[in-house]
């Protein structure tokens, strides 16, 4: 890949990460409840969807899912149907009183917060139907194809590892200034209030509108 079009490319992905999604959404979330070092593990599980992604346009079958409305309407509304499990799952999320120094933050569990960050991500047809789109704009058909895939795929990667690295660290901070069950109890709402956003949003989406 030329020097000059990955950068294009490189800039195309800061932009696209620092737009606020399903998966900053969870990066908060998951910084708020768990703290930075705990609630990254959902970050890790993003870029497994998000790879997974790129897998499916290079191999050629996003062509197949934007294709088809059943299938595209299936992965559709499974991700509308997680986002508003997660929205639910937050707003019954128990507080604790951390006003005192002893107190200690709840602990998620790695491999789940991964499987619910892949789930995130993996859920929403329309960022594959995005990318069939977009990434097809930066390659040479003249040279090897994998290798261009790969250079893409670890740098959309890499970049939303930091763009979620700030979000989680952002809303972990923001947790320290959350002492009382009544200021974590509003917080957790909000964020379910954000996940039915982002579920009625995907809801919306159309095949035909990609």
């Amino acid at each position: 890949m030329a020097l000059q079009t990955w950068l294009a490319f490189l800039v195309a992905c800061w932009v696209i990460s620092l737009s606020p999604g399903a998966g900053a959404i969870a990066s908060m979330s998951s910084g708020l409840q768990y703290g930075f070092w705990r609630g990254y593990w959902n970050a890790l599980g993003l870029q497994l969807g998000l790879a997974l992604q790129i897998a499916i346009v290079a191999a050629g079958v996003g062509a197949i899912l934007a294709a088809s409305a059943l299938a595209f309407s299936l992965i559709k509304w499974f991700g509308v149907g997680y986002l508003v499990y997660l929205a639910v799952k937050q707003w019954r999320a128990l507080p604790s009183d951390l006003a005192t120094d002893d107190a200690t933050r709840p602990i998620g569990r790695p491999l789940s917060l991964v499987l619910r960050g892949f789930l995130v991500n993996f859920s929403n047809p329309k960022a594959i139907v995005f990318m069939l789109a977009v990434l097809p704009q930066f390659i040479d058909p003249h040279a090897p194809l994998v290798k261009q895939y790969l250079v893409m795929g670890v740098t959309m990667i890499t970049v939303d590892l930091i763009v979620m690295a700030g979000y989680t660290g952002l809303a972990a901070r923001v947790l320290r200034l959350l002492r009382t069950p009544g200021q974590q109890r509003l917080m957790n709402r909000s964020f379910a209030a954000l996940f039915v956003g982002a579920a009625a949003l995907l809801a919306t989406v159309r095949r035909t509108s990609a």
